[in-house]
């Protein structure tokens, strides 16, 4: 079968890549010159299955309005651009902020990261892939007794999800983290979980795309999708700049993008661009550099280390999909990795990036069919697309080739949401 992917980031090649493996022919379309070209070239740089939360959890809209008043916040927005999608998405957002909704959220991430982990090491194992990956674990730095309190609840959904973890006072922080030593001082302790990793994201998506295209897939980049055409009940091809393109079946693997090309055709999903910011920052001083990778639980900053660089990345702001680099977003993650690791890294020769964060309002990724037969969705990923997307692309591929998956996927489809869109203005975008 020939199948088309919507989108070069590490969801689509990720997704090729299992498709091709598993004997189909396989086309991926995208409007960057190369793969990774966008939310994928500067993330955080973190595989997080220990870590992967719902940002919608118990006391989240009033801690929110709490960052919206901080000189540094973790959190931002810009009215300017919000509509009618992005009042929809943070209502639906909003009615996950419980104690039943979260805990059952967690868990079905975790499910799906853990398991997208252990496809990760499959596949680097084979390929012998290098994309300057450490595999010493996150360490979650609290800054308050407060933070530690409150980590108990998600202790307690690792304990029930078998995932290890390891409770830190400050001196232990410092074994993992000898570079945290002179702001020690700020902390109160920290929550390790040596089962995540690190690395480059946007190296390991060019790096599988090369192996990809050894198993014959092809690569229309420099390609900007206008459109679907649809019959019915299914997709009969893609309108670009390069003309109309078909295929047997089609992958919605644009992210962000994915929900307003699919508003053209009757099909809401409650993916919302929940904007991220990243500085990369050059070491200038190893010995007091991180090893691995840290999130702050205070400013939601993550530091992670890769061979010669830190990427340090954080902030979520809703503003629609402007993509612009206000000065003031950056001091939120330059002053993370400075007060931690002070004389670390060089912040004033650092690469400014920003993405649009494809984000569900339960956080869990949409995979797998729709109500139209020949079209899938492998979208909604948020902070996490790298995390889960290996085993998010086994799943797509299983299901496509109507197989048993490995993992439950019943609750990963649209089929949890409500699909058909009703009275949506249409807004045009280039994708």
């Amino acid at each position: 079968m020939h199948v088309m992917i919507l989108g070069s980031g590490v969801i689509g090649v990720t997704s090729a890549w299992y498709l091709a493996r598993a004997g189909h022919q396989v086309t991926v379309v995208d409007r960057q010159p190369q793969p990774a070209m966008e939310t994928s070239f500067g993330n955080a740089g973190q595989i997080s299955p220990g870590y992967s939360a719902p940002w919608a959890a118990p006391g989240v809209p009033f801690k929110a309005i709490k960052w919206l008043l901080q000189d540094l916040a973790p959190l931002a927005v810009d009215i300017r651009h919000w509509d009618s999608h992005t009042l929809s998405w943070l209502t639906r957002m909003l009615l996950n902020c419980n104690e039943y909704s979260y805990h059952i959220n967690k868990s079905r991430m975790m499910r799906l990261a853990e398991y997208s982990r252990d496809c990760l090491k499959a596949t680097r194992t084979e390929l012998k892939l290098n994309y300057q990956q450490r595999t010493a674990g996150t360490l979650q730095l609290f800054r308050s007794q407060a933070q530690v309190d409150a980590s108990q609840k998600d202790i307690a959904v690792l304990q029930e999800c078998g995932v290890e973890h390891q409770p830190l006072s400050v001196e232990q922080c410092l074994e993992f983290e000898p570079g945290l030593a002179s702001s020690a001082h700020k902390l109160v302790g920290g929550l390790r979980l040596p089962g995540d990793e690190t690395g480059d994201c946007h190296l390991f998506t060019q790096q599988l795309a090369e192996h990809c295209r050894e198993l014959g897939v092809e690569f229309l980049m420099n390609t900007s999708i206008q459109g679907l055409l649809c019959q019915q009940d299914r997709i009969d091809g893609v309108v670009t700049n390069q003309g109309n393109l078909q295929a047997d079946a089609y992958v919605m693997a644009l992210g962000s993008f994915s929900a307003p090309l699919l508003r053209d055709i009757g099909l809401a999903i409650p993916v919302y661009p929940v904007k991220g910011y990243s500085l990369t920052v050059p070491i200038s001083n190893a010995d007091c550099a991180p090893q691995s990778t840290l999130m702050d639980e205070t400013y939601k900053v993550a530091v992670t280390r890769f061979d010669d660089r830190i990427r340090v990345g954080g902030t979520a702001e809703i503003a629609g999909y402007q993509q612009d680099l206000p000065a003031k977003r950056r001091a939120n993650v330059e002053f993370v990795v400075n007060d931690l690791f002070p004389g670390a890294g060089d912040t004033s020769a650092a690469e400014f990036w920003t993405g649009l964060r494809p984000m569900t309002p339960d956080g869990t990724p949409i995979i797998g069919p729709t109500h139209l037969h020949n079209l899938f969705l492998n979208t909604g990923h948020g902070t996490l697309g790298w995390t889960m997307s290996m085993g998010s692309a086994k799943v797509l591929a299983d299901v496509i080739s109507q197989r048993q998956t490995d993992i439950d996927a019943d609750d990963l489809s649209i089929q949890r949401y409500q699909q058909r869109s009703q009275h949506v203005p249409k807004r045009r975008y280039s994708y």
